[in-house]
């Protein structure tokens, strides 16, 4: 990798951690103000419903936006709507003028930039860095990284942050944070052609190319299982630290464990890539990110759920980065955008259900019953996983005849 090339990765991956910093401390904000004020698990689920709901039913048709405006320019775009858009909250709120439906509508409106702007990040990376596999498995896990870190410092902050400034407040350092990350995509990250390679037409394009794969289709089917399930632990975890706890800096203290173990795991994965291939350590690290789960039902001590967060999480970045590296060179450049959105889509898809479903859950019978169904749900997708890796453990990366023709 050219060292313009090297510095051009660095700016996206710098831009990815602001902005994600900044969503991140949202993430655990928003969801304690609906819970601190409400004092409903149904209606913090129900926030989190909503921001996710547009990404599963606008993704794949952004795809199509993603292939007309470029990676570049969509990530500009999605950055520069969202700052003003996460600074009305705060500012209604003030005036009084934030009333739950409201609320739910402009959770919303954030939540139709998420997918267009993950895929543009993935459909610029080969342009930086080209078509080598190997070069994309680590660009994805240094974006990985960088979005754990982020993970890491923002929950923490904002724990420490909400009983000083309030809730609402921390909102204000989130539309700071999309704005940063705008100014270093626009000076830093510079404008590349496209690799040369026909457009594929057709909204659902990317979906088809997706279902008819033999590797790709079982194993978005099991994405889509992940999504409804893990769905499930962060409202539980919120209503877990507020029960069980009574403190705002215990759930964030729960969502930096989460942070520091893909860190540290993002740091493993960058370097074991290099000499395990992809879906080896992607099925390696699924199992092992399963096992630590098993400790939450017992309802532990905050230090062991710390404990069992971080070494869960350390096992992603071993799965994420190289999936998404393997889908990136598995898939022609032509559908590249379509494939990405229709991807994140269906990562999407089942997160709003299974938030609702929590959110009854939570109400009714609290969270142990969450966190033994995550448990068992995730341990069976895990072995599902294995499975589907295991019958293509030669079959990662090239790009089948029907997709070349």
């Amino acid at each position: 990798m050219s060292t313009v090339n090297r510095r051009a990765v660095g700016a996206l991956v710098a831009a990815e951690t602001i902005s994600v910093l900044g969503s991140r401390m949202t993430y655990l904000a928003l969801p304690w103000f609906v819970l601190a004020t409400t004092g409903s698990p149904g209606k913090m689920s129900l926030v989190l419903f909503a921001e996710i709901l547009p990404m599963a039913l606008l993704g794949i048709p952004s795809g199509s936006l993603v292939e007309k405006l470029g990676g570049r320019t969509t990530m500009l775009i999605a950055d520069f709507a969202r700052a003003p858009i996460m600074l009305s909250i705060p500012i209604l709120h003030s005036a009084d003028l934030l009333g739950f439906p409201l609320l739910l509508g402009i959770v919303a409106l954030l939540g139709t930039f998420m997918p267009p702007y993950s895929a543009a990040q993935r459909v610029v990376l080969p342009e930086l860095v080209g078509e080598n596999e190997t070069l994309m498995v680590q660009g994805n896990s240094m974006i990985e990284g960088g979005t754990s870190f982020a993970g890491l410092i923002g929950p923490a902050l904002a724990g420490l942050l909400i009983p000083v400034l309030g809730a609402p407040n921390v909102l204000y350092l989130d539309a700071a944070t999309f704005f940063v990350s705008f100014l270093i995509v626009l000076s830093l990250v510079p404008k590349r052609k496209p690799l040369h390679a026909p457009a594929v037409r057709g909204v659902l394009a990317g979906l088809k190319f997706v279902l008819a794969d033999r590797l790709l289709a079982p194993l978005t089917l099991t994405v889509i299982g992940f999504g409804f399930i893990i769905s499930a632990l962060s409202p539980a975890l919120l209503v877990f630290a507020r029960d069980s706890f009574g403190s705002a800096r215990i759930a964030g203290l729960f969502y930096t464990a989460l942070g520091a173990g893909a860190l540290a795991g993002t740091i493993a994965a960058v370097a074991i890539v290099r000499k395990v291939a992809p879906l080896k350590m992607a099925t390696f690290g699924i199992l092992a990110f399963a096992a630590p789960l098993w400790l939450l039902p017992m309802m532990p001590p905050a230090w062991i759920v710390v404990a069992a967060l971080f070494v869960a999480t350390f096992f992603t970045p071993l799965v994420n980065g190289p999936v998404i590296g393997v889908l990136t060179a598995r898939t022609p450049d032509g559908l590249r955008a379509k494939v990405m959105t229709a991807v994140i889509t269906l990562n999407t898809l089942a997160s709003p259900l299974g938030f609702l479903l929590a959110g009854q859950i939570l109400e009714r019978w609290g969270v142990e019953p969450i966190f033994f169904g995550v448990a068992i749900g995730v341990t069976l997708l895990s072995l599902l996983f294995a499975s589907i890796t295991f019958r293509h453990r030669d079959d990662s990366s090239a790009v089948p005849a029907a997709a070349q023709a």
